[in-house]
């Protein structure tokens, strides 16, 4: 049979605004406010730091395995555009996002170290905690877009994903979802090029990544990862578009991942430093402070003193995650959100749990006897 051309569009826009040498498209530049450009930079200097920070806890014992993200502060970008009221569900690279959604560091810190308490959400926000399985938070995105949109709510869901996720069925599965029931989610595929040690180049044969969205007939976008303008256009665009009842739409931010996969990792053995190093010339930190500076918003001592407040602000929150470390955690506390009603089995596991707690305490506070 002769082939022709599918009636639905089939074309991926790649869209950049302030490209790589500071150079800026003046008729694409979005209209963002002056305080916000300024909260965003702040925001994706300190997650470069904590991140700097975290790294040399981890190397130090002092926290567990996580996953760096050195070159993509500017998905700080996307959530910007948020409201409270909408819902961020991360993987496990979002942290920029996280904090700017409110998450503190401290438990960011607690997460990383171990303790159940680092992922409680606070009922004034609409954050899911950190999901590790690989493409597994795009259904639970979907999910609370569904219900959002049952209970007619003006709002949206943003899910965060690597490239490597885009070859799970869940993502799949997700889309399909999503666009038959037009449901107010915003895809965001962070295209950082390597999913652990497998490469992009290995990962598909598609082109793109945001042209898999085109199968579900949803609206995709590439876009420049590392420019905080573009990423927030993209995601402004979506984020409307979703709450206005239009539905879905994927957004693939080209970016890189400077750093490794998690700490347990060791980039050098699957790629070399002469791929890394044009990556380092398109950071997204530094060419968004350039940009500001050239619009008058910002100088070199103030980018000092935020330099300086900012590392004051990392000291506390690490002063504080030692002493939460020290008081432990309540392992009494893995019996609260199971079920509603607590069964009898596990409420005598419970009983005795509590029992054994008191016990142990009594006998911590029992005075020493001298040996004589």
């Amino acid at each position: 049979m002769p082939r022709t051309e599918l009636d639905v569009p089939h074309h991926v826009e790649y869209l950049s605004v302030l490209d790589e040498n500071g150079q800026l498209d003046k008729e694409l530049e979005p209209d963002i406010p002056d305080d916000v450009l300024l909260k965003m930079f702040r925001a994706m200097l300190l997650a470069r730091r904590f991140d700097e920070r975290m790294l040399t806890m981890q190397r130090q014992g002092r926290i567990g395995t996580f996953a760096p993200i050195k070159g993509q502060e500017a998905q700080v970008a996307a959530v910007a555009v948020l409201t409270p009221d909408d819902w961020l569900v991360p993987s496990f690279r979002e942290t920029p996002a996280e904090l700017w959604r409110g998450k503190t560091m401290v438990r960011v810190l607690l997460a990383y170290a171990g303790y159940n308490e680092g992922g409680f959400i606070p009922k004034d926000q609409n954050n899911l905690p950190v999901s590790v399985p690989v493409g597994s938070q795009a259904l639970h995105a979907v999910g609370i877009g569904m219900a959002m949109r049952y209970r007619k709510m003006n709002h949206v869901a943003m899910v965060f994903f690597g490239d490597g996720a885009t070859s799970e069925g869940d993502y799949h599965e997700a889309l399909n979802f999503a666009g038959v029931f037009h449901v107010p989610v915003i895809f965001v595929c962070q295209n950082n090029h390597w999913a652990i040690s497998h490469p992009r180049a290995k990962q598909t044969r598609a082109k793109t990544l945001a042209q898999k969205a085109l199968a579900y007939d949803i609206p995709g976008i590439q876009v420049d990862g590392n420019d905080p303008l573009a990423v927030y256009s993209a995601a402004k665009e979506a984020v409307d578009r979703a709450r206005s009842g239009n539905g879905p739409s994927m957004i693939e931010c080209v970016t890189y991942r400077m750093s490794v996969h998690t700490t347990a990792d060791d980039p050098k053995r699957y790629r070399k430093d002469d791929e890394v190093d044009p990556w380092v010339k398109r950071d997204p930190l530094t060419r968004f402070q350039k940009y500001l500076m050239d619009k008058g918003l910002l100088y070199e001592g103030q980018v000092s003193a935020m330099e300086e407040s900012i590392k004051t602000e990392i000291r506390e929150a690490e002063e504080e995650f030692e002493d939460r470390a020290k008081e432990g955690g309540d392992p009494v506390a893995m019996f609260d959100h199971a079920f509603e009603e607590l069964p009898a089995y596990l409420n005598s596991q419970r009983n005795e749990l509590i029992g054994d707690m008191d016990v142990a305490k009594s006998e911590s506070n029992r005075p020493e006897v001298g040996r004589h």
